[in-house]
């Protein structure tokens, strides 16, 4: 077990398209990692691969995790939400298996922190409050399929700014 403080903290978008973010504190992003996924899901669906993930996560050398809160949506079928819930899942086990302690953050929460409205709607406006507060990274955002790597950025920018 590790839990080293060098001042970086990792933060999580779940889901098959999601990221990792590496950010060394008060707000610099070290690196961005999408979402290591395999297709070992149900019907060779992509899925988290839980060894790439752990391999991504001790590279960080992080002392703390802020990771998006979310379940299933009503609106989900059985096959999407057990995928889902086996994401959160290899997520909270690689992070425990670590010693990263996990601050759960709410998407609500996240996303008052930036005033962006709740919506699938107003999602890339995550993106575009990412490219403002990471002007000289903006490139890390840049393609309209970046909106889950700024929602993990945001997560973690948000997780640092309540802790003060």
């Amino acid at each position: 077990m590790r839990n080293l403080d060098h001042g970086v903290i990792i933060s999580i978008d779940i889901g098959t398209k999601g990221a990792v973010v590496a950010i060394k504190r008060p707000d610099i992003i070290l690196n961005i990692y999408d979402m290591p996924t395999t297709p070992d899901g149900a019907k060779g669906r992509a899925a988290v691969n839980g060894p790439l993930l752990a391999d991504i996560i001790y590279q960080t050398h992080a002392s703390r995790a802020f990771v998006e809160f979310v379940g299933p949506r009503p609106t989900d079928g059985t096959t999407g939400a057990f995928g889902f819930g086996r994401s959160r899942g290899l997520v909270e086990g690689v992070l425990a298996a670590a010693g990263i302690p996990l601050v759960w953050i709410t998407p609500p929460t996240w996303k008052r922190c930036f005033n962006i409205p709740p919506g699938r709607e107003n999602k890339d406006v995550a993106r575009a409050r990412a490219i403002a507060h990471w002007p000289g990274q903006a490139s890390l955002f840049s393609r309209k399929c970046d909106i889950d790597r700024a929602e993990a950025a945001l997560i973690g920018l948000c997780g640092i700014k309540r802790e003060g």
